[in-house]
């Protein structure tokens, strides 16, 4: 199966955010992916958190999912929309969920990120739950590839990668392929993202996907990137350091499963 991380610079209007993901999505499906995968706050990087509190939609409808409806039905592409402000319980909160799209157009799954980033180095300060509501379940979906493969896939968010335990739900489970769409600091990025999506994918023996925002946005902010493709050995297969781009990786399930036999440490858990 060809995958797509779709790496982004968004910005805090949303019709512009939505014209760019168009455009690299159709670059995904005219090289061929079946699956593209579209970064955290793909359709708004505000200037503040609360920002996301004006274009927050109710679950099942909207225009950013009308839009990831279209696109998925039209490019005939399997599309994980990153993440986009969902209604929360509180007037003053949204969920910063994960939608996925089948080729038809419909949403299969929704994940809502469950672990909210805070970080203060006296330099920078973030604190997501002042305007996010924290999930609360781990979410997974089937991909019935052209290659005759039922892909079981992971959903996860940004922070969650610090929290091995989500992963190993999904492991547990069966999950052969994990998604990681973020929007990493500069800073953390720099420190941990790879070490993290590698150890990832090695401690699950799954392969990865991994996109990112990618660059310095109007808001000030500026984004780790290095969107990739891990394998379950942990090699990194396609990476693209900042900048819009789309990294494109084949995930070959004989090799997953030979790396699974080689080292069968999902076999050899205790704990």
């Amino acid at each position: 199966m060809k995958a797509a991380a779709i790496q982004m610079v968004s910005g805090p209007r949303v019709a512009a955010n939505l014209e760019r993901t168009r455009a690299l999505l159709a670059q995904a499906a005219g090289a061929g992916a079946e699956l593209a995968v579209l970064p955290e706050y793909f359709c708004l990087m505000g200037s503040r958190d609360s920002d996301k509190l004006a274009v927050r939609e109710e679950f099942g409808d909207g225009a950013i999912q009308q839009f990831l409806a279209g696109a998925a039905r039209e490019l005939g592409l399997w599309i994980v929309g990153g993440t986009l402000p969902l209604a929360a319980t509180e007037a003053s909160r949204v969920r910063n969920s994960s939608l996925v799209f089948s080729p038809q157009g419909e949403c299969v799954a929704r994940y809502d990120k469950i672990h909210l980033f805070r970080f203060d180095n006296g330099r920078e300060r973030y604190d997501e739950s002042q305007v996010i509501e924290a999930g609360s379940e781990p979410v997974r979906f089937e991909l019935p590839s052209r290659d005759g493969h039922l892909w079981r896939i992971g959903l996860s968010v940004c922070y969650d990668l610090r929290f091995p335990e989500l992963y190993r739900a999904h492991a547990r489970a069966g999950a052969e392929l994990l998604l990681v769409p973020s929007a990493f600091t500069h800073t953390t990025g720099q420190a941990h993202w790879e070490l993290l999506l590698r150890a990832r994918a090695v401690e699950n023996l799954a392969w990865v996907v991994a996109p990112a925002q990618g660059g310095r946005h109007e808001n000030g902010r500026r984004t780790w990137g290095h969107s990739m493709l891990v394998d379950p050995w942990g090699l990194v297969l396609a990476e693209q350091a900042e900048g819009e781009a789309v990294v494109l990786g084949e995930f070959d399930i004989a090799r997953l499963q030979a790396v699974r036999r080689q080292l069968p440490a999902l076999e050899h858990r205790v704990l």
